[in-house]
């Protein structure tokens, strides 16, 4: 088979652990054989100077027509700064993108590799054992309603309709299904009017769905169920917001946000997007120090829903696992390893298993 990707490196350490989830991807590649095609476009801060848009047409386009994209990081400083005085901001380009491309389950899996124990804040006891899946509704609700800006007032709307919440909680009842057969739906519903409409939904699809078990639990209970006993859940499906505030959440509790991978999914055979869930880092940037196994494993996944390939991707899972197993470790863990060693040993390891 063939694989065309199109690459985002971003700003900030995005083209770094880009280009070394790359050279993972394409060793993989030579060895499954399967034909690796690659084209780079701007996006976010370093399309801003570029074109003065984050997300010119033509990386656009180049996302629509590939297999899959791969993103690295964007924003920074630097265009924050700008924005000020009205110039665009790069993570509009995240939003549309995502909504170009149909993206509407974002998958942001975290499990404590071997050897990360003491890697977490948490002790050893508490976080040993957590492997969650956490599904991420993307492209509605808070980030996507209508806004007023003001300096005395200012309101985002969180708009959902039950066909958005619905095809989320699709994927989200059939990731259970291929795992431990429950599902934890996460929303606000004793105060909030979407996730009322959320709960209702989950509901009526937990029908279609008899092998499920389905629990309910408010946000902010979760935030703390996640620090005091991780390990007892499964899949997590939730809105937006949400989602991205405890998956960020999750990253730390079983060690790092530099080992967070992610895939951004729309309906099937269209293209997804794939990447850490790490930002730009713009204070380690251009040092060799960042963390690459989050990229590392976005091609993974990459691999698993864009092209069909469990073993391959399997393949790079089980590297990087070895890699920490053995106690390699980047800045963000503890350690010193700079971002080529870390490579490098994702390299040997997927040629010596």
């Amino acid at each position: 088979m063939s694989l065309h990707v199109t690459v985002l490196p971003g700003d900030g350490i995005g083209p770094e652990v880009t280009d070394a989830a790359l050279r993972v991807l394409a060793a993989v590649c030579e060895a499954e054989n399967i034909g690796l095609r690659t084209e780079t476009r701007h996006f976010g801060g370093a399309a801003i100077d570029a074109t003065g848009e984050p997300l010119p047409e033509e990386t656009k386009e180049a996302c629509l027509s590939a297999d899959a994209v791969l993103l690295g990081a964007v924003g920074g400083p630097k265009w924050d700064e700008a924005a000020k005085s009205g110039a665009p901001r790069p993570e509009k380009g995240l939003l549309g993108i995502r909504s170009a491309m149909g993206l509407f389950a974002n998958l942001r899996p975290s499990r404590l590799f071997a050897g990360l124990e003491n890697a977490s804040p948490l002790r050893p006891e508490r976080v040993a054992g957590t492997d969650i899946l956490v599904v991420r509704e993307l492209t509605g609700g808070v980030y996507f309603g209508a806004k007023e800006e003001g300096t005395d007032r200012a309101t985002d709307l969180m708009p959902y309709s039950r066909e958005e919440v619905e095809r989320v909680a699709r994927v989200a009842f059939e990731a259970a299904k291929g795992r431990r057969g429950r599902l934890t739906s996460v929303d606000k519903a004793n105060v909030l009017a979407t996730s009322r409409l959320w709960r209702s939904v989950i509901e009526d699809l937990s029908g279609d769905y008899p092998e499920v078990t389905v629990d309910h639990v408010l946000v902010d209970a979760m935030a703390m169920h996640l620090v005091t006993h991780p390990a007892d859940f499964d899949v997590v499906v939730t809105e937006n917001l949400f989602g991205d505030i405890l998956s960020d959440e999750l990253s730390a509790v079983v060690g790092s946000i530099g080992l967070a991978a992610s895939a951004s999914l729309g309906e099937p055979g269209r293209p997804g997007l794939y990447e850490p869930i790490h930002g730009s880092a713009p204070d380690i940037a251009g040092r060799g120090i960042a963390n690459p196994a989050g990229s590392i494993l976005s091609v993974a996944l990459l691999l698993r829903h864009s092209a069909g390939q469990e073993a391959a991707a399997s393949h790079i899972e089980r590297a990087v696992s070895a890699v920490l197993e053995q106690g390699l470790r980047t800045a963000d863990l503890g350690g010193s390893a700079s971002t080529e060693a870390f490579t490098e040993a994702v390299l040997e390891a997927l040629t010596a298993s």
